[in-house]
């Protein structure tokens, strides 16, 4: 984590941005519960789970019910290069001019960069959790995120998990909690199907 005033273009205050706090933080949670490779899609997905605890924070400190957040990731601390923000969970691809993120999995990235692309391919499960956010409305934190967090401590997933792995566990995971033939399943699985991630 590094936290500082920015360059006034690129990055401005960093601790502005409680949802980007949300994310550095969970990366600690991941390597001590998960341990996910940081490379490929275990290394995207490292980078999505903290994406989803840290919109999570700031929409639980702003009260905000998932059809009232703004879903950004780095609003508060990007400057004029980078507005109106680093990612989109809802619209990956289009938090700024430079955003490349793919919505799915027609559209993964093959590359060698960014440890096999892990901040690019992040945006397919960051836009599976909106997804289910998004159907089951309410509080995200207390449906889907109760269902990812306990997905991303399950002992089944493996540090070299791809999004499939992690998409079966978070199904698993909602007809658990919730019943096989939930709502909450029902849209944890309609939300991967979305994205193109195989479920089934």
């Amino acid at each position: 984590m590094f936290f500082g005033d920015g360059d006034g273009q690129i990055f401005t205050r960093t601790t502005a941005g409680i949802e980007v706090i949300g994310h550095e933080l969970t990366h600690g949670v991941t390597q001590h519960e998960a341990n996910l490779t940081y490379s490929g899609q275990s290394g995207a997905l490292n980078e999505s789970l903290s994406d989803v605890m840290g919109s999570l924070v700031k929409q639980f400190r702003l009260s905000q019910k998932a059809s009232d957040a703004d879903w950004l990731i780095g609003a508060d601390i990007v400057g004029p290069a980078l507005q109106p923000a680093l990612r989109s969970m809802k619209a990956p691809g289009t938090a700024n001019p430079h955003d490349n993120q793919p919505t799915d999995m027609n559209h993964y990235v093959h590359t060698a960069d960014d440890n096999g692309g892990v901040h690019r391919n992040s945006g397919i499960p960051n836009r599976a959790f909106y997804l289910v956010a998004d159907a089951l409305g309410g509080f995200a934190w207390e449906v889907p995120g109760t269902i990812w967090y306990t997905s991303l401590l399950d002992p089944q997933l493996p540090p070299n998990a791809e999004f499939r792995d992690f998409a079966r566990i978070t199904l698993r995971h909602s007809r658990q909690i919730y019943g096989p033939t939930s709502d909450e399943a029902q849209a944890v699985q309609n939300g991967w199907e979305a994205v193109k991630v195989p479920i089934a």
